[in-house]
């Protein structure tokens, strides 16, 4: 009892609530990544690494608004073969005294030149060192479908069942993602997004990535609920790529972020 009643407490008095994070490159345009493709869709649209050619490999840490104790740390891996991509996803946040993970299994596919589907299976945990630990499974799906060569219009339901942790009765956020995304050419790209999280308010992101030379992107974004604005750049060599990025709260402060992949 004495565990369920700290948990409750966690669940509905945290100030830094969890949130998937979708690595340095997606945050960086404002988390409008519901309508990109890239190995950190993984957390976001899992339908986007649909439509990546080569296997890879990303690993990330972000730091809680500044919070040295408060961090997250992520990894994901797709595996691309023919029209299929199996992905592997990882995330761990929290602090000593209280933590979540949330691990996943994707499996996307191509369906033709435009319409790429995806599902993802995951597992998620709170633990709370000497009161124990309570768990739960989601799904998520995602479509993605390419208008004429320029135009991605991306859809996202995360838990649509409704799942619960067990032992708490506490519901995993149901989140329900639209966008699109604008390829101007191949070093210009704008993305737009709407969230609906139940029984919160809804989100209006929007963000874009410039690459200023064949190996340096920036990238910028806002959002509106809070408003939030983000900050990143992209440095590629080889097969490897280092992003950074930064994101404000207008209460907590800055939270930074940096991810090193690499592409087989």
């Amino acid at each position: 009892m004495r565990f369920k009643l700290l948990l409750s407490f966690f669940f509905l008095f945290q100030l830094v609530k969890a949130q998937v994070n979708t690595g340095p490159r997606l945050t960086g345009m404002g988390g409008a990544a519901v309508a990109l493709q890239d190995v950190w869709s993984l957390q976001a649209n899992a339908a986007g690494v649909a439509g990546l050619k080569h296997a890879a490999l990303s690993a990330a840490y972000q730091g809680q608004y500044t919070n040295t104790d408060l961090s997250t740390q992520s990894a994901v891996f797709v595996l691309p073969y023919k029209d299929n991509a199996f992905g592997l996803s990882f995330q761990n946040y929290g602090f000593s005294a209280y933590s979540e993970q949330r691990a996943g299994l994707t499996y996307a596919r191509t369906f033709g030149n435009k319409l790429n589907a995806a599902l993802s299976f995951n597992y998620h945990q709170v633990k709370i060192p000497q009161y124990g630990s309570t768990s739960a499974f989601s799904v998520d799906a995602g479509l993605q479908y390419w208008v004429g060569e320029k135009v991605l219009l991306g859809a996202h339901v995360g838990n649509p069942g409704q799942a619960k942790f067990v032992d708490v009765g506490t519901i995993i956020p149901v989140h329900i993602d639209f966008g699109a995304s604008y390829h101007f050419n191949e070093n210009l790209v704008m993305a737009g997004e709407v969230t609906k999280t139940l029984n919160a308010n809804t989100d209006v992101k929007a963000g874009l990535e410039y690459g200023v030379v064949n190996w340096l992107s920036l990238r910028g974004g806002v959002s509106v609920n809070p408003f939030r604005q983000y900050a990143g750049f992209g440095v590629n060599y080889n097969k490897f790529r280092i992003d950074a990025a930064a994101s404000s709260h207008p209460d907590l402060g800055y939270s930074p972020q940096v991810s090193l992949s690499y592409e087989f």
